[in-house]
């Protein structure tokens, strides 16, 4: 019996240790991204599809999945900048958020920023062509997971 109630110790003390690792390492992924002052769409696919519940091992592996999708744009790279226009798409695609009668039919980046706008998930005081910062993908992914 008290072989037993050591065992169950241990394990339970192993458990809690290895959830402190697992809220660490999320915490510490966060404040990288929060201070990082621009993404790379290769960041922003990891981030995105992370926060969308859709699994992926690593980054590369997260921007390979969004741009076969069709979930970037065409000629965005990995390590580009990401801009707002394309992470918009990324995001709408991602969290399979319906648009309105343009994106519908149009499906790009531009249409995917104006819906977001339009939803006030992004803040009027942007343009499509700016660079996305970790602080802000954090604020876009935020108000779209509130919204839902």
């Amino acid at each position: 019996m008290v072989k037993m109630k050591k065992w169950l110790v241990f394990l339970f003390t192993l458990l809690i240790f290895n959830l402190s690792l697992v809220f660490s390492q999320s915490a510490d992924r966060i404040d990288v991204l929060f201070n990082t002052p621009e993404l790379s769409y290769e960041q922003a696919a990891a981030f995105v599809l992370e926060a969308s519940d859709i699994a992926m091992s690593n980054q590369a592996e997260a921007f390979r999945y969004a741009s076969e999708k069709g979930w970037l744009p065409k000629n965005a790279g990995a390590r580009d900048t990401a801009r707002l226009d394309g992470v918009s798409l990324l995001v709408m695609k991602a969290f399979e958020i319906k648009g309105g009668a343009f994106f519908s039919v149009f499906q790009n980046a531009h249409y995917a920023y104006r819906e977001l706008e339009y939803r006030n998930v992004i803040d009027g005081k942007t343009v499509p062509a700016m660079a996305v910062s970790g602080e802000m993908m954090l604020f876009i992914v935020g108000r779209v997971v509130n919204e839902r």
